[in-house]
C-alpha cells in the first residue's frame, strides 16, 4: 500500500469534513461540499478499501476478535483538530470521544474507540476518553 498517496487521500477528506462541519447545512455551498467528500469517499475505497479492511480486520483479530469489522471510511473521525507534526508539517488529531466503538480483550469493561488518523496514516484505540494507543502499524 502507497502509504504517502493513502496519507494525501486522507488529508484531503479530512479538510472537506471540517469545511462541511464548519458551515453548516444552511450554507448554499453544503450540497456540493458533500457530494465532494462522497466522491473522495468513494475514491478512498476503490484504492484502498481492500488493503485498508485488510489491516482493520488483523487488528480486530489481534485486539478485538467480538467485534465486527466496519469499512475503513467508519473509522474517520467525524472532525478533526489541526495540529503540527514533529516535523512541522500540517497533521491532525481527534477528540478523545471519536472513533468506533470497539470491545478490546484487554479492557472489556472499558469504553473504547478504534480511529484512524493521517500523517502518518495509523490507527489508534481511544479507552475511556483518557488514554490512547496505536495498534497500526506497529
Amino acid at each position: 500500500m502507497d502509504l504517502d498517496a493513502l496519507d494525501k487521500s486522507l488529508v484531503e477528506i479530512i479538510k472537506i469534513k471540517n469545511e462541511l462541519r464548519s458551515i453548516g447545512y444552511q450554507d448554499p455551498r453544503y450540497d456540493d461540499i458533500e457530494e465532494k467528500l462522497h466522491d473522495l469517499e468513494d475514491e478512498l475505497m476503490e484504492r484502498y478499501g481492500e488493503e485498508m479492511e485488510q489491516v482493520i480486520q488483523e487488528v480486530h483479530d489481534r485486539l478485538c476478535p467480538d467485534t465486527d469489522v466496519l469499512m475503513p471510511i467508519a473509522y474517520l473521525a467525524k472532525s478533526y483538530v489541526p495540529a503540527e507534526g514533529e516535523d512541522g508539517s500540517e497533521t491532525f488529531d481527534v477528540d478523545l470521544k471519536e472513533g468506533v466503538p470497539v470491545i478490546l480483550d484487554e479492557y472489556p469493561d472499558q469504553l473504547t474507540r478504534m480511529v484512524l488518523l493521517p500523517n502518518p496514516p495509523r490507527l489508534i484505540v481511544q479507552v475511556n476518553r483518557e488514554k490512547r494507543f496505536l495498534v497500526w502499524p506497529e
